[in-house]
């Protein structure tokens, strides 16, 4: 009798196994429509803040379908940190040696003095580069947002 109490105020609580396994079959494909956003950014429209966010929104929808625990074992906090840091440190990076090489912040035509590829391979390049950290540095961030949000700075408990 206590089982099927406790059963029933889950099910009260939202939890619900269709929502469960669509966000389980969804999710996968979500972070691969992010990274493809990302990764297709400097050709067409879109980039790394409109990837970084598609990601963000696959840890988010983990959370709300399962609960905190369950987005802390596809990403913890210490993975997010390194990526949030990782991403910054792409985009400074490949401006600070831009700069270096004798060009302006991320003049990516620069970089030919290091590897002469052609001005215009670099600019593609560079452009890469520059979206996938800005791409890892919004997924983190919105991401630590949610979780800090949801949870009232205790980062242990969903919504």
């Amino acid at each position: 009798m206590k089982q099927l109490q406790e059963k029933a105020k889950q099910r009260q609580l939202g939890d619900s196994l269709i929502i469960k396994t669509a966000v389980r079959l969804m999710v996968p494909f979500i972070q691969l429509f992010g990274l493809y956003v990302i990764v297709h950014g400097h050709y067409s429209p879109g980039g790394g803040f409109q990837g970084g966010v598609i990601l963000g929104a696959s840890f988010i929808l983990l959370a709300l379908a399962f609960d905190m625990k369950t987005s802390f074992k596809h990403m913890s906090e210490k993975v997010n940190a390194i990526l949030g840091n990782l991403g910054a440190a792409i985009f400074i990076g490949v401006g600070l040696i831009c700069a270096l090489v004798g060009g302006l912040f991320l003049d990516y035509s620069a970089l030919n003095i290091i590897i002469p590829l052609g001005p215009v391979e670099w600019r593609s390049f560079g452009i890469f580069l520059v979206e996938v950290g800005v791409g890892l540095a919004v997924m983190s961030i919105m991401v630590l947002l949610y979780w800090n949000i949801s949870s009232s700075g205790k980062m242990d408990e969903g919504l």
